[in-house]
């Protein structure tokens, strides 16, 4: 049998995406693949609501352009030399990575989590999507203190859009990312020109009058906290803490040439995690000295975070066209990934009706306007859940054999339920979690020791099961 013929056999049996099998290397892709992906995915619907955000929380000009520029930089480093490294060595999923690792069952109950959080990360899109859809309508747009839907027109937009969206990701990833690669480049200049224009509505002519947009700093919005420089570089390295230092993205670097594919990502934060904030944030600044945000401001309430009504003053239709066309490229691969997750603990359920199901959860999240409004903590709770289950990955890897532990235990010795995996996980979330609620320290700040106690406690216990 030829080498064709032996590929093709695998390509088959793992349901053409290689789920259980390392991908071979006549499917890997030039680091010109990743280029386009990274940019697009990560200038989408979510920098529309977190740029204005980091305006809320009082931060300066220094922390927020120079912070970002450190935070993105850390979150590459975290990509290429960690997530990418590992994806080329061994070029598995994360899930049948942690399945070798961690027994079935337990990776069940991983999956359980990220479908949720990904059914709420795509609720939060929906809404985003749902502040242009409503223009038109004269919709009441959701305030950044609100929790609870704020009427029936947003309801209905809200239910309606749940619905495309669910169904066209039910129709498969091929769908998606098509969909998903026509749209981005005019997202990503949708994002310039909205940065432009707001930049003329405030009469910057230079860099010191655009370094004065945040200035010293002020005090944080009404139910925000106060962002400094730390807060600035740790939660922008961390917003994808599930992806990188998580090791979600084992899932795609696994069909890269080399590892040097990692570098790539910085096209997603540069182009998405820095020009696209900042833009967003100068429609957040034009808006804050409009008569109702000043109104607002002077009665000590929040002005509102809506993304339709910030891109609409600025660029018009396109704006409404470009805040629909982003949250819907975030929410539609989401709720497909959730969907994916969920299939894996009731694999019986086609992928069309875990989708759907997943769909419904996003556009039942989505009605609740608190998921975008709190964006940044939810973000931050998302990565802190899920990136210590990367840890045992990268700490297995790079120090199985100073450990003197056997690698993918769980597959070695046909165990279901790893309990050295799950008590390193649950010791460190229980003990950092704590830390942060009682002593409210900023939840990004303890996940990276979270990350690493959990890597360590992992070769402790494995240790000692092992010999046991």
């Amino acid at each position: 049998m030829s080498q064709f013929n032996i590929e093709e056999e695998i390509e088959e049996i793992a349901g053409g995406e290689f789920e259980r099998v390392p991908v071979p290397t006549s499917k890997l892709k030039s680091w010109k693949s990743f280029l386009g992906m990274y940019a697009g995915e990560h200038a989408a619907g979510t920098e529309f609501v977190i740029g204005p955000l980091f305006l809320t929380t009082g931060v300066s000009a220094f922390d927020l352009i120079i912070g970002l520029l450190l935070g993105n930089l850390l979150a590459v480093l975290s990509w290429r030399f960690l997530t990418a490294e590992i994806a080329v060595k061994y070029r598995l999923t994360l899930y049948y990575q942690l399945e070798k690792i961690c027994g079935k069952n337990l990776v069940t109950g991983y999956n359980l989590a990220n479908g949720l959080l990904f059914c709420f990360l795509a609720g939060a899109m929906i809404t985003v999507s749902a502040t242009a859809v409503g223009i038109p309508f004269n919709m009441e747009m959701p305030k950044l203190t609100d929790t609870m839907p704020n009427g029936m027109t947003w309801v209905i937009i809200v239910i309606a859009l749940g619905a495309v969206i669910s169904l066209i990701a039910s129709k498969g990833y091929d769908t998606v990312s098509k969909a998903a690669n026509w749209m981005s480049p005019v997202i990503v200049l949708a994002f310039l020109a909205c940065g432009i224009v707001a930049l003329n509505q405030l009469g910057v002519g230079s860099l010191s009058e655009f370094w004065n947009i945040w200035g010293e700093g002020s005090e944080p919005f009404p139910g925000q906290i106060k962002y400094t420089f730390w807060h600035v570089v740790i939660w922008s390295w961390f917003a994808n803490a599930a992806m990188h230092v998580g090791m979600s993205d084992l899932s795609v670097f696994r069909f890269a040439k080399k590892a040097s594919s990692g570098w790539t990502t910085a096209a997603g934060m540069y182009v998405g995690h820095y020009m696209a904030w900042i833009a967003a944030a100068l429609l957040y600044a034009v808006y804050l000295k409009s008569p109702e945000a000043q109104g607002l401001l002077s009665n000590g309430e929040a002005p509102t975070v809506a993304p339709g009504p910030l891109a609409y003053n600025a660029i018009g239709v396109l704006g409404i066209i470009a805040v629909v066309l982003a949250g819907w490229t975030t929410a539609n691969p989401t709720i497909y990934r959730a969907g994916l997750a969920f299939q894996a603990i009731v694999p019986r359920l086609s992928t069309f009706w875990v989708t759907i199901i997943a769909g419904t959860l996003a556009t039942v999240a989505g009605l609740f306007p608190a998921f975008a409004m709190k964006l940044l903590d939810f973000v931050a709770l998302y990565g802190f859940i899920l990136a210590p289950f990367g840890a045992i990955i990268v700490f297995e890897h790079f120090f199985h054999k100073q450990a003197g532990i056997v690698k993918n235990f769980a597959e070695v010795a046909n165990l279901k339920f790893n309990k050295a995996v799950f008590f390193a996980w649950a010791i460190s979330f229980g003990l950092f979690y704590f830390i942060s609620v009682q002593f409210d320290v900023f939840l990004s700040f303890v996940t990276l020791p979270a990350w690493l106690l959990c890597g360590v406690l992992f070769l402790v216990f494995s240790k000692r099961i092992q010999k046991g």
